[in-house]
């Protein structure tokens, strides 16, 4: 969310970030807002004159009745009138106040729903484009092999090796879910162990967050229409089950304010994730590759905001790191300005190659969020000299083992079936060095 003193000063420049992430159709928001933001000035201006003269009043009062005590005849009449005429002008100011209360509470809501509409302003480093075909390709690390054997579709590879078991899922839960057998179920949990100690190496603190938040968390690290795509929420209660860790990891810090020397926070996290995956269709949305739950390694950050584009790129750099300890090639995606989420400043993917597609695919997503969050869910920091300000938020898929075994499998595959375990993950999988194809 915007800092409305920003949008009332530079409203050209909110109306062409609008543009940039080509939703005109949210243009008319900012008069709305600057509109909305002069009506709200005005009561709380109002308000506090009458708060002001109902004091005035009210202490000339005072010596009013003082003086009605020892006067007499048209003396004391005089002074009661004046006594009268104060309280009554009390009482109307009463009455205006509180209108102007209700004024007041009414404007700042509708202000506070339109604000969380007007997308993040945009790193300028962001490329222009109005969806995902226009994400740009900045580097690839390992070089992306096609074996001259047929690579199957994943969940075959995983049936192969007595891994998977759909139908089953099918009848306890229906599509979009999964039963993990055996090795396979084991190479899940192994991938999560690693990745887990991967960043506790990095210096990041490991951290199990609660699986279920309040909506006024779920309104502070994401916009409605994510929130509608993906999130379920508990009949009857309020809270929401989470999609990714990172919200109830940036949820964390709700309400407070940070001492400076705390930051940077930098926590991993693991969770279960539920997604609704509205929209999901086509071949590669079978198997594993979107689904109902899955598990996550996260990494959040919250820091300084001189800080925060340093961290951006030791983040997704981590993710390169990780895959390719494991032997699979990946490249940088640059999110351009439509597919950014609205309260991302910069987000960048990490893609892994799909051999069997011969393209790559999303595996991690790394975001810098600047100090959108942390003004929706006020957080604050406070420095050695006592100002306060904002933190920025970043966040980054350390691994979604679903989705990255697909990438692990594919890859590691050999022509005999097999599934060759890299040296990292082998402490993880009890010295295991090949998983061998059952059937």
């Amino acid at each position: 969310m915007l800092d409305i003193k920003f949008l009332r000063e530079n409203p050209d420049a909110v109306r062409e970030n609008i543009r940039k992430k080509f939703q005109d159709q949210k243009l008319p928001l900012v008069d709305d807002v600057i509109e909305l933001d002069r009506k709200n000035r005005a009561a709380i201006r109002e308000a506090s004159d009458l708060r002001a003269r109902r004091n005035q009043l009210s202490k000339a009062n005072g010596p009013l009745f003082g003086k009605l005590k020892k006067a007499e005849g048209e003396e004391k009449a005089a002074i009661q009138a004046q006594i009268d005429a104060n309280m009554a002008e009390v009482t109307a100011d009463d009455q205006r106040l509180s209108e102007l209360e209700q004024e007041e509470a009414e404007y700042a809501a509708e202000l506070h729903k339109r604000m969380l509409l007007i997308p993040n302003i945009i790193d300028p480093s962001v490329p222009i484009g109005p969806d995902d075909s226009c994400n740009v390709e900045v580097q690839r690390f390992g070089e992306p092999v096609v074996p001259a054997f047929e690579v199957p579709y994943h969940t075959e590879i995983m049936e192969r090796l007595d891994g998977i078991d759909l139908d089953s899922a099918r009848r306890v839960s229906g599509n979009g879910f999964y039963y993990l057998m055996g090795d396979i179920a084991r190479l899940h949990e192994a991938v999560l162990a690693y990745a887990r100690d991967f960043m506790i190496n990095k210096g990041f603190i490991f951290c199990i967050p609660p699986f279920m938040i309040h909506g006024n968390v779920v309104e502070g690290v994401m916009s409605q229409t994510d929130m509608d795509a993906m999130m379920y929420k508990i009949e009857g209660e309020d809270l929401y089950l989470i999609g990714t860790s990172e919200h109830s990891m940036i949820g964390k810090f709700i309400d407070q304010i940070l001492p400076e020397d705390s930051l940077p926070q930098t926590l991993t996290s693991y969770s279960p994730c539920f997604r609704k995956e509205k929209g999901a269709h086509g071949l590669e949305e079978r198997g594993v590759y979107r689904i109902h739950q899955f598990e996550k390694q996260e990494m959040i950050v919250v820091c300084k905001p001189e800080e925060s584009m340093d961290w951006y790129e030791k983040m997704w750099r981590y993710s390169v790191e990780l895959f390719r300890s494991m032997g699979i090639p990946v490249r940088q995606l640059e999110c351009c300005s439509g597919d950014l989420a609205d309260l991302k400043v910069k987000s960048c993917d990490i893609e892994a190659w799909s051999p069997r597609q011969q393209k790559y695919f999303e595996v991690c997503s790394c975001s810098n969020l600047g100090d959108a969050q942390a003004r929706r869910l006020k957080i604050r920091v406070k420095d050695a000299s006592g100002k306060i300000y904002l933190p920025h938020t970043l966040n980054n898929t350390v691994v979604a083992p679903p989705r990255m075994l697909i990438a692990f499998l594919e890859n590691r595959l050999q022509a005999d079936g097999s599934v060759t375990i890299p040296e990292v993950l082998q402490p993880y999988m009890g010295g295991t060095q090949v998983l061998c194809p059952k059937h």
